[in-house]
């Protein structure tokens, strides 16, 4: 892929520019809106709160849940309104450096999915999607999503535009589990990660 125009189609955290310019060391432009056919937008990537490289406490009473969601693409021919998102134009260095981001993901080519977001311009166009052992289709005994992560989300779908916020609700399922506010408790989070999620 040397030399070849590449971009990330961002469906959660990472369609925030600052969240974005975190990882990859470097300022983001205005992400551009786009599509992604074929495929719809759950809570079904599930992280272990107790063996991953961050534990997060509930800040009501300090209890430790076991599992958190996060968003998760999953192919669905059949799905109706499909997910927006953002295109952040990145080099094959900084696609590395989102691999270690997205470290419970696999970087999936999709490329012939994306509609909008000058897709056209890119030779390689990739998504980040659950690893199959942590793929949730059901969320288990315990999980929850923090605050943070779903504030963040919203916030960053706010920002891409007129009409994309209420799009990401849109084309986004319910949250099958509480939202709680969480605090980090434990860190072992590689440098240019999230800390707040």
């Amino acid at each position: 892929m040397s030399g070849e125009r590449l971009a990330v189609f961002a469906y959660g955290s990472l369609v925030s520019a600052p969240s974005a310019a975190h990882t990859l060391g470097r300022p983001v432009d205005r992400s551009v809106p786009a599509r992604l056919p074929g495929w719809r937008r759950r809570w079904s990537l599930c992280r272990d709160n107790l063996r991953s490289e961050k534990t997060f406490a509930l800040a009501a009473d300090g209890a430790v849940p076991p599992f958190f969601l996060g968003l998760n693409l999953e192919r669905d021919e059949t799905a109706g309104d499909s997910p927006n998102g953002a295109l952040i134009a990145v080099s094959v260095a900084e696609a590395e450096r989102l691999d270690g981001r997205e470290m419970r993901c696999d970087r999936v080519e999709v490329t012939g999915d994306v509609s909008g977001g000058g897709a056209g311009a890119f030779d390689h166009v990739f998504a980040y999607i659950a690893k199959p052992e942590r793929h949730a289709a059901k969320p288990p005994h315990g999980a929850v999503v923090n605050a943070a992560y779903a504030r963040a989300v919203e916030a960053a779908f706010a920002d891409l535009g007129p009409g994309e916020l209420d799009l990401y609700r849109d084309t986004t399922e319910p949250c099958p589990v509480e939202v709680v506010e969480a605090v980090l408790v434990r860190d072992e989070i590689p440098p240019g990660n999230p800390r707040g999620w």
